[in-house]
Formats: C-alpha cells, structure tokens, sequence
C-alpha cells in the first residue's frame, strides 16, 4: 500500500486484520453518528437541549449524553420522541457488509 496521511484508510488497514477492533469501531462510528443526528436535528430546529428535553418529556442531562459521541445508549424509543417533537421520522436500514480485499 502506498503511504498515506488520510486517517480513515490508515484506521481501515489497522483494523481489517482484526475482526474484534473492526466490530469496535463500526460501534463507535454508528454512536457518534446518531449523536450528530440528534445535535444537528436540534440545532437546525432553533431549540437548546433543555427545550427539546422538555419537549421530548425528559431532563437536559439525558439530551446531553445522546449527543455525546461516546454514549452507547441509544434507544429506538427515545429516537423515535425526538423525531416526532421535531417534525421527523426515524428511518433504519440494512445494508450489506462490504468486505474489503487486501492488496
């Protein structure tokens, strides 16, 4: 492979040798995704996270750990209160893993 300097394919040849990092960080991504969903839903929407807790029926706190990239406690449920208080819909789909082939 040729030398590079972009993260994320220096990041995939770490990892695609180990099934375990590789499961890891597609966790990682998938949490830090869904944060910036809810960030960018609630800032796009003019509301603080205390106003969209109100809204949604919980605490600033609880807002404020789903947007944390880190938080790995994601609930359908709670995604799904946060869509409709923001005029939203959650939307899930399956894809198929792609595996990529050494060089």
């Amino acid at each position: 492979m040729a030398k590079t300097s972009d993260a994320i394919k220096i990041i995939d040849k770490l990892t695609s040798s180990d099934p375990e990092i590789e499961t890891l960080v597609e966790e990682a991504s998938i949490n830090a995704a869904v944060a910036q969903l809810i960030y960018e839903a609630r800032t796009k929407a003019g509301l603080t996270q205390k106003q969209l807790a109100e809204l949604v029926g919980t605490k600033q706190p609880v807002i404020a750990r789903l947007e944390d990239a880190d938080y790995e406690g994601h609930s359908l449920s709670m995604l799904h209160k946060i869509a409709q208080v923001l005029n939203q819909r959650v939307v899930i789909q399956l894809a198929p893993i792609e595996h990529q082939q050494s060089a």
